[in-house]
């Protein structure tokens, strides 16, 4: 058990030092779960802005903050916030609103945290990261996955010697892709953008850098399967199973070490199978093995009112957002979230844009 997982948590009141922040967006998002997170992170919210000004005043009343606007702009003037959460959604040709807003944002010298997409294309996030450097700005990304519970716990688990060096991946992940011929308009492909965040995340998180990939599409659902091979030399595949039941767990991640290999279910499920001696193939009567080598299994409990068990805790918001807090007051630069990580995805992106189905890609392009 590592030292975050028994850490104390902090409720907000409770921090000796807390951030001047502002909010730009006031959507169902960010009402269940970002504006809850901060009851637990060192954010003090001076000001929500929307363009619908009696939405932001009731945001704004709901979670505390002192005033409201309807102009980020005069709010980033007015306040001088030290940071600014972005949550908002896509413009009429298909463009993420909060790269603007971002930029915007570093201009006046806050740092960014902003829900994904960070951006529609991996110019835009190089754009993004040339301000962020010369302003000397931080700018993160809510890629909530790599900072659940369960994700540090699998990481932690594959970088160990035990393990050996991770040799495969899988995930399934229910996401629609467009035919290949609609993948040229952007508005065409925002929910895949807005979605293939998860999955990706977690693909450069866990096995570093993709090399290439190739990808097959099925036309009823939209449904695709991609294999992949890491610059590691490992390989992997990500199945988007478009088709599944919605009343089915959304997520399975397994990684594959060197006689040993971990699974990752429903986002909240562990279990690890650990080393274990080989044993003569039909001459062994007991399927049980060694107490000492058996599969290590963790599971939430749910039956009492913990902040454990609560969605903010173990899909990983408020972690995310305190990390953010503490790479700002820290004077660190982030590694999870960040930029370089945005740009990756954005890049894996951009090669399911370009590639017909049956064939491959270098997914770094440059």
């Amino acid at each position: 058990m590592t030292e975050t997982d028994t850490a104390r948590i902090l409720y907000q009141f409770e921090y000796e030092k807390r951030l001047r922040c502002a909010f730009i967006g006031a959507g169902g998002h960010s009402y269940r779960n970002i504006y809850p997170a901060f009851q637990y992170a060192p954010v003090d919210l001076c000001a929500v802005c929307d363009l619908d000004a009696d939405r932001a005043a009731q945001y704004a009343r709901i979670f505390g903050a002192a005033r409201h606007y309807s102009d980020h702009r005069v709010m980033l003037e007015r306040e001088k916030p030290t940071a600014v959460f972005i949550v908002t959604s896509y413009d009429t040709d298909g463009r993420v609103q909060a790269l603007d807003l971002a930029l915007d944002c570093l201009s006046t010298g806050a740092h960014v945290w902003m829900e994904k997409p960070t951006a529609s294309s991996t110019a835009e996030v190089a754009k993004l990261a040339e301000l962020s450097q010369r302003a000397n700005r931080i700018v993160v990304t809510g890629t909530k996955m790599v900072f659940s519970p369960v994700m540090r716990r699998v990481k932690e688990i594959i970088s160990s010697p035990e393990f050996g060096d991770p040799s495969s991946i899988f995930i399934r992940y229910p996401l629609s892709m467009p035919a290949f011929e609609q993948r040229t308009s952007l508005v065409a492909m925002n929910w895949f953008l807005d979605c293939i965040f998860h999955p990706a995340a977690v693909l450069f998180h866990l096995m570093g850098p993709i090399d290439r990939i190739s990808h097959e599409w099925e036309a009823n659902t939209g449904a695709s399967v991609t294999a992949i091979r890491f610059r590691s030399g490992a390989v992997g595949a990500l199945h988007l199973a478009a088709g599944a039941s919605p009343g089915s767990p959304v997520d399975r991640t397994e990684v594959i070490g060197n006689n040993a290999n971990i699974v990752i279910e429903n986002g909240t499920t562990v279990t690890y199978y650990r080393p274990t001696p080989a044993r003569e193939s039909g001459r062994v009567g007991s399927f049980l093995v060694p107490t000492e080598n058996a599969p290590l299994r963790w599971e939430p409990e749910y039956s009492y009112g913990q902040l454990y068990n609560k969605n903010l805790f173990y899909l990983g918001y408020v972690d995310e957002i305190v990390y953010f807090c503490k790479c700002i007051m820290n004077g660190a630069a982030p590694d999870r979230g960040s930029l370089e990580q945005a740009f990756q995805i954005l890049e894996l992106f951009e090669a399911y844009r370009r590639t017909e189905p049956g064939t491959w890609t270098a997914v770094h392009a440059k």
